[in-house]
């Protein structure tokens, strides 16, 4: 099926420089980018909360004795650390 796609000069000089590096078309660079991209959106979107999470928690413990009063600010701090 045919499709349109406009880009800035930098993207596609990524494009053509991604193809020549393959030695493929422009086409199949961007059939395959979107192919993985689009998967990996949706196996992320399939993933329950805590599988989101998991690399956050630690099954030892934080390693601070106040966990039970500041539970909530540690956990924000290793969300902004992990962004």
């Amino acid at each position: 099926m045919p499709l349109s796609v406009r880009l800035d000069k930098k993207t596609d000089s990524l494009l053509q420089q991604t193809a020549s590096t393959l030695k493929t078309s422009k086409a199949e660079v961007i059939k395959k980018s979107l192919s993985d991209y689009c998967a990996r959106v949706l196996s992320e979107s399939r993933k329950r909360p805590y599988e989101l999470i998991k690399d956050l928690l630690d099954k030892r413990g934080s390693g601070e004795g106040d966990l039970s009063a500041r539970g909530e600010e540690i956990l924000r701090e290793r969300f902004r650390r992990k962004t």
